[in-house]
């Protein structure tokens, strides 16, 4: 037998959620590596205390007990794995691996147990179900029952809220006491450790108190508070800002912090680099070296972001990951780009991508399937990066500069990520960057072709504009052969093949398209002189007819007298509206005048656009409207008389 055994498609049972991973079997450690997040649980083989194998929901499952009393599940065995991991058990570990069934019998009534942090509801002596209690956040006693309440994993299809036991009036108190004892409920008991105030926070964002304790920290602001364990801390990060005055100090989470519907997976603080604290911890001199073994000490003096990150590492007890050796054009190691609708910093780690800040992203390269290098979609000085995950989720960065293209590129190759538009072909990267036409560039290679399906698009467009112009239609009609002329198929190939040249040009043009300027449209300036238009029939009427509604009932208001007027119009009989049109028609009565000066009023816009007209000879636009607002006057120009024929009125 090998000195490990390992074994994929492992889940593992958190929180009512089965997370998919890699389960390894070693002398000193068992190790479950979380496909998904990447985050390893180890349980050293010494701490081992108890070893079981029983038949769950996704096949074998095997469950682990620490002399801790912690218990760890795991399921997606196979029934041949019985007999190896045993054996493997029993040779390294000093652990019998015991097969012991679940009671399936149904019943609700039975035996509660309390072993280390772990309450198994037992049926006889076989155990229904077991209850971790880490995962209780608050515990309530009734008369004769205890309420046990969960915390929520967002990642489980369904959530088991909460659970009521039927317990005897002299027990509750006892059994509330033994769950709270090994609950993982939240309490700020004693005084804090230190306190950072007034920390400027990216996310959530706003203004913060943090104040540190021994197995949490809290995040107190004006509005909002967050209590987070540091055991739901998966990374730290400590990124410089590009402009070199700033740093970030990024804290990722699992589970993350909620906030009604709202879920915050990373926390990110930003400080200068100018800021600095003096610290003094809440603890002796000797506390803290046996605490902390030498990671901290009572009074300590630096940078903010210095403090604050060796504090959270002491007590976090994980890494801080910083930036590798990438260099961007600029000099910096990080680079400018946009991730949906805000702009942020993406930085190149040794193991991963980050993006900062809105919203965060952490990209791991063993996540990661391929990478592609594409054009942008608003000009030709950038272009986009994206990242598709196993997962098949696709993560784009657009409008990075386009100096950035040679650094990323370089990047992506050391780190043997597969490069989408690359081909299979291997790329020989060693030469020198300076001139873009001395190595094969997927991306170049594109642009240019881009590039010359836009000029030939061009020449298209000035060879169709040089037929245009010397084409007549009335001149060589007899030479021009129609689709159904007899002669069209008698012609040559050569024809032929320019036809199809010219075809081949025209949908060279189609696919580039070329963008026409657009003339602004002119605005008509309004003839100020011009008369009104003239009303209509509704209102001529409602002119004549408004004392007489208003003498029905004295006192009505404007609207009454509007709204009896509507009705009083609609009864009226097309006879009298035809009275009403006509009175429309002339506006007025004609004057009557001698034969040779019979004149009236004009009647339409037409009569005096055509009259009145400048460049005309007609009249001025003053005199026209004078002609216009005075019906029985009429106007002698020198050479010639407006006379226009009568009309005849009904009023």
């Amino acid at each position: 037998m090998g000195d490990a055994l390992e074994f994929s498609d492992i889940y593992q049972e958190v929180k009512g959620s089965w997370n998919d991973g890699r389960l390894r079997f070693s002398k000193q450690h068992v190790v479950f590596k979380n496909i998904k997040t990447g985050k390893v649980d180890s349980i050293p083989a010494a701490e081992l205390s108890q070893a079981r194998w029983r038949r769950v929901c996704l096949g074998q499952g095997v469950k682990l007990t620490t002399s801790t009393g912690h218990s760890y599940r795991y399921d997606g065995f196979r029934e041949g794995d019985f007999e190896k991991i045993a054996e493997f058990f029993r040779a390294h570990y000093k652990v019998e691996l015991l097969e012991k069934d679940l009671c399936v019998k149904g019943w609700n009534w039975g035996a509660a147990n309390f072993s280390g942090p772990l309450l198994s509801f037992e049926v006889g002596d076989t155990p229904a179900f077991e209850i971790p209690l880490a995962s209780v956040s608050q515990c309530a006693t009734g008369k004769n029952e205890v309420t046990l309440e969960f915390h929520q994993n967002d990642e489980a299809e369904v959530s088991l809220m909460e659970v009521r036991f039927y317990v005897p009036p002299r027990d509750a108190t006892v059994f509330r006491d033994n769950v709270l004892s090994k609950a993982d409920v939240i309490q700020a008991t004693g005084d804090a450790l230190c306190v950072f105030r007034e920390l400027q926070c990216l996310t959530p964002r706003g203004r913060y108190d943090i104040r540190i304790y021994p197995s949490f920290l809290h995040l107190h602001g004006k509005t909002f508070d967050y209590k987070i364990p540091y055991t739901t801390v998966l990374r730290l990060f400590l990124l410089p800002h590009k402009d070199q005055r700033q740093i970030f100090f990024v804290v990722s989470l699992d589970p993350p912090i909620k906030q009604g519907q709202t879920r915050y997976h990373f926390l990110i603080l930003i400080f200068s680099k100018e800021e600095v604290l003096s610290l003094s911890l809440n603890m002796t001199e000797e506390e803290v070296e046996k605490r902390y073994e030498g990671k901290l000490s009572k009074n300590m003096s630096g940078p903010l972001y210095e403090m604050v990150s060796r504090v959270m590492k002491a007590l976090v007890n994980r890494k801080i990951t910083v930036p590798g050796n990438f260099l961007g054009h600029s000099g910096t190691q990080c680079i400018t780009c946009s991730f949906k609708a805000s702009s942020g910093l993406l930085y190149p780690l040794e193991r991963a991508f980050i993006y900062v800040h809105k919203p965060p992203v952490h990209l791991r390269f063993e996540e990661v399937s391929c990478v592609n290098f594409a054009r942008g979609t608003t000009t030709t000085r950038s272009f986009d990066f994206e990242i598709k995950t196993k997962q098949g989720n696709q993560f784009t960065f657009s409008s990075i500069e386009r100096e950035e293209y040679g650094k990323l590129f370089d990047f992506v190759t050391a780190k043997k990520l597969s490069i989408k538009n690359r081909g299979f072909k291997e790329v020989n990267i060693s030469v020198h960057y300076d001139s873009d036409e001395d190595r094969h560039d997927a991306y170049l290679e594109r642009m240019k072709a881009e590039g010359k399906i836009r000029e030939e698009a061009n020449d298209s467009d000035d060879y169709e504009g040089e037929s245009d112009e010397s084409f007549n239609p009335g001149e060589e009609e007899d030479d021009i052969e129609e689709e159904y002329d007899s002669k069209a198929s008698a012609s040559d190939s050569s024809v032929e093949g320019g036809v199809s040249d010219r075809e081949t040009k025209k949908r060279a043009a189609r696919k580039a398209k070329v963008l026409k300027e657009r003339k602004p449209r002119e605005k008509k300036q309004k003839d100020g002189n011009a008369p009104k238009r003239p009303m209509s029939a509704y209102f001529l009427w409602l002119n004549a007819s408004r004392e007489a509604i208003k003498s029905e009932r004295p006192g009505m208001s404007v609207t009454e007298v509007s709204r009896r007027a509507g009705e009083m119009w609609r009864e009226l009989g097309k006879e009298q509206k035809e009275v009403s049109q006509g009175a429309r028609e002339g506006d007025c009565p004609a004057t009557v005048l001698p034969p040779c000066l019979s004149f009236s009023t004009p009647s339409s816009m037409t009569f005096y656009k055509k009259t009145f007209s400048r460049g005309s000879g007609g009249a001025s636009r003053l005199e026209a409207k004078v002609a216009w607002l005075n019906p029985r006057a009429f106007i002698l120009y020198p050479g010639q008389l407006i006379q226009t024929p009568p009309v005849s009125h009904s009023w």
